[in-house]
């Protein structure tokens, strides 16, 4: 066994990652469907739209005939809603401060990777103050494949200039879960979004945890020692 080292980048998802924004989304997909008078199971809502890109629910919910100019409206106007009513509640999740801080002091280089489209990562990068932790913002729009496809993942890997083995990706959603693990990264997975024993059980994640509290430098050394 070697002896445990740095991750070569620490890379996160933002929407119930790095903020508690998916009860928000949740409810603009939930508005928007009800006025469509589209049906939903709010019990599946869940796992069919969280940490997954717009276009992959808008296909879901209204078909394959949806055409892209029509995505990219309905997306900016749910995504304007969204960015109104959750604004004033933008947090970090407990215990995120303190890790981005500890990795920051370690030389750790740090990025976002997620499947929002670009305003919404600026936004809420901006709202939280957390522009100076991360060199890298990857958006949905800058990808072609989804999650779980791992281009995302690989992209920001490459954008930080470190190889994807060496990263440790930080998720919620088993979308989320699946492209970190097929980029060949480390997973930590939060249980903010889906219960933790769920995570356990149908994902690949290295450690899922409740929340960021439970994780420090040395706990992700560890994930590099074998």
């Amino acid at each position: 066994m070697k002896p445990s080292q740095l991750p070569a980048a620490a890379i996160f998802d933002m929407d119930g990652v790095l903020v508690d924004s998916n009860p928000f989304h949740l409810q603009k997909w939930m508005d928007l469907l009800r006025k469509r008078g589209i049906p939903f199971n709010p019990d599946e809502l869940p796992r069919q739209i969280l940490g997954h890109r717009n276009d992959h629910a808008f296909h879901l919910f209204f078909g394959t005939g949806i055409t892209p100019e029509e995505i990219k409206q309905l997306s900016g106007e749910l995504e304007q809603r969204f960015r109104e009513a959750f604004g004033p509640h933008a947090r970090p999740l407990p215990g995120l401060d303190s890790l981005l801080v500890e990795l920051q002091a370690a030389g750790v280089p740090m990025a976002v990777a997620s499947s929002a489209m670009r305003p919404n990562v600026e936004f809420v990068i901006d709202r939280l103050g957390f522009r100076r932790y991360f060199q890298r913002r990857v958006s949905g729009d800058d990808v072609g494949a989804p999650k779980p496809d791992p281009e995302i993942y690989l992209a920001t890997a490459k954008a930080l200039g470190v190889s994807a083995e060496g990263c440790v990706g930080f998720e919620d959603s088993f979308a989320g879960i699946e492209a970190v693990k097929r980029a060949g990264m480390k997973c930590v997975a939060i249980a903010s979004t889906f219960p933790a024993d769920a995570l356990r059980s149908e994902t690949r994640a290295d450690v899922v945890v409740r929340s960021f509290e439970e994780i420090s430098l040395k706990r992700l050394r560890a994930l590099f020692s074998d």
